[in-house]
């Protein structure tokens, strides 16, 4: 059963995966919160692990940066793995001040520019979604841990170096209503909703264009616990 990009079989892993996009953070969230820990994939240094969480199987796995990358490994979790929930956990940089560094978001949109959804099925729209049931969970669970949440429309970008002079943030802001950006999860909400499956993203500030603060990698990897444990704590109810 195994892919040329997943040496799982099938019934490895769990029907729920939170999807960071450091392979890492996966390492370390399996290690720190789980138990019954077993690893399902090392193929690219991707890695893979399915435990438990008060008693309920989770999956973790990296999905790599950018769009094409989370599009290839979301897609077979769909589709090859008999997965239903695939909750993205990442950092993103902020676009606004009420969005402040170690912040939660919570994707209720996301926009791009990138022709993933065209190329993928001809869908021509600049906005994909994520499933609702599911972001309802999640903010069930951020109340129940009583972790503060941002909601809102997030700018998902195929470019990190991007020339011009630095501006283009607050058109971004103002016009598109985009709280902050990542690079991913228009590419998974548009799986997802190909696939008939769910999809969510759960993102932690790690920089911000308006204060210029910025976290480290090692910050990025080991201390964005609050989102980690929401998504743990929304797996368990899934």
């Amino acid at each position: 059963m195994a892919t040329p990009h997943n040496s799982a079989e099938l019934g490895h892993i769990a029907k729920t995966v939170l999807m960071p996009g450091d392979p890492l953070r996966a390492k370390f969230i399996a290690e720190t919160f789980l138990e019954d820990v077993k690893q399902f994939n090392e193929v690219r240094n991707m890695y893979g692990f399915t435990g438990k969480y008060n008693g309920k199987e989770v999956s973790v796995m990296g999905s790599g940066m950018g769009m094409p990358s989370i599009g290839i490994y979301s897609y077979e979790l769909y589709t090859q793995y008999d997965v239903e929930n695939i909750i993205r956990i990442g950092s993103a940089g902020s676009y606004c001040e009420e969005a402040k560094v170690y912040d939660v978001v919570l994707a209720t949109e996301a926009f791009s520019e990138s022709s993933f959804a065209k190329t993928q099925s001809g869908y021509d729209k600049d906005k994909t979604y994520p499933s609702e049931n599911l972001n309802n969970k999640i903010k069930e669970a951020a109340k129940k841990l009583s972790i503060d949440v941002h909601e809102g429309c997030i700018h998902s970008s195929d470019v990190f170096y991007r020339e011009g002079d630095g501006e283009y943030y607050k058109d971004l802001y103002s016009q598109k209503g985009c709280l902050a950006v990542e690079m991913e999860s228009f590419a998974l909400f548009h799986n997802a909703s190909v696939c008939g499956k769910n999809a969510a993203c759960l993102l932690t500030i790690s920089d911000s264009f308006v204060s210029k603060q910025v976290t480290t990698a090692e910050e990025r990897q080991k201390s964005f616990t609050d989102m980690m444990k929401i998504a743990l704590e929304t797996a368990c109810n899934l």
